[in-house]
């Protein structure tokens, strides 16, 4: 079913592929946490990173070599063909050779679909500008299975709507299994258009409001973001929004007890440290299950022996 097929947007994936990702995650997760496998011994991933990360890339090089393959990195783009004008499509088609799978994340929107269109191997976008990043989604997902339910959920997406690519895939996952969605913004920053009239259309519950005080009390997952500076073309409207929301103890005493807080990281001043040892905090162990969901991804697509 994933053999060779490259992972580009939440939007290609159904709910039995998503399940089936999610199921073969839970089976790998002793793995993640350290036992030893050799089912993709001799597979190589490459990772080609022209944004910074920590999290995504080095997760992913976790995933590979939990599974005993092995990591080549293409490293920064100054240091390569690239700074000498190579373009995206030559450099995917040369790394393709040397690679089993490549994972790119790039500034630009569509630019992992474009690699696919050259790669003789599949592509899995890490994120691409302000457009996808559907193994963050089906990392939350997880997390959100085994932190609460993913059935009929009431989910509050707070934060950056119109640049952030987690909550963008998030939003229309969520979609598929019955999820009532807040979207808490300031109105410069709301969720795009098509993408709240895709959600409708759907039949999801989709309401609206600046107000993260309404709705903190009501819902079962609080989903943060950052609000990304490097995505405002001016400084300026970056600092009218930049400390927009913040999560503290005082503004959870009221929220109900089975509540989670998630948060794709980095934070920089949306949720205080004095939240992460309260029992409503995930992030951290969100972060921690992107290993055992992109080791399924990696085992799903290149196809390696039965869990050992």
């Amino acid at each position: 079913m994933f053999m060779k097929r490259h992972v580009l947007s939440m939007r290609e994936f159904s709910k039995e592929e998503i399940d089936s990702v999610l199921d073969l995650a839970q089976s790998l997760e002793p793995l993640a946490r350290g036992k030893k496998s050799s089912m993709l011994a001799g597979k190589i991933l490459a990772l080609l990173f022209f944004e910074p990360s920590t999290r995504t890339r080095m997760s992913f090089e976790t995933a590979m070599k939990r599974l005993g393959g092995s990591v080549i990195n293409l490293g920064p783009a100054e240091g390569s063909s690239i700074s000498k004008g190579e373009s995206l499509a030559d450099t995917v088609r040369v790394i393709g050779g040397y690679a089993d799978a490549l994972v790119i994340r790039h500034p630009k929107e569509g630019s992992a679909r474009l690699a696919s269109q050259f790669s003789p191997v599949p592509v899995l976008n890490a994120g691409d500008g302000a457009g996808h990043h559907p193994t963050q989604t089906l990392l939350d997902l997880y997390t959100i299975r085994k932190e609460s339910r993913l059935e009929n959920l009431h989910v509050a997406l707070v934060g950056d709507l119109k640049y952030g690519r987690t909550v963008h895939s998030l939003a229309y996952a969520l979609s598929l299994y019955g999820a009532d969605i807040t979207l808490v913004s300031p109105p410069t920053l709301r969720m795009p258009d098509p993408i709240k009239a895709d959600l409708s259309s759907k039949g999801t519950i989709v309401r609206e409001t600046a107000d993260l005080g309404e709705v903190i009390d009501n819902v079962d997952v609080l989903y943060m973001t950052r609000i990304q500076r490097e995505r405002f073309p001016d400084p300026v409207e970056y600092q009218k929004v930049a400390s927009s929301y913040r999560i503290t103890p005082e503004s959870l005493a009221g929220s109900q007890q089975n509540l989670i807080i998630m948060h794709p990281l980095p934070r920089v001043d949306e949720i205080s440290p004095s939240v992460d040892d309260s029992s409503h905090a995930r992030y951290f162990q969100q972060s921690f299950y992107g290993v055992p969901v992109r080791m399924a991804l990696l085992k799903m697509l290149l196809e390696g022996d039965q869990v050992d």
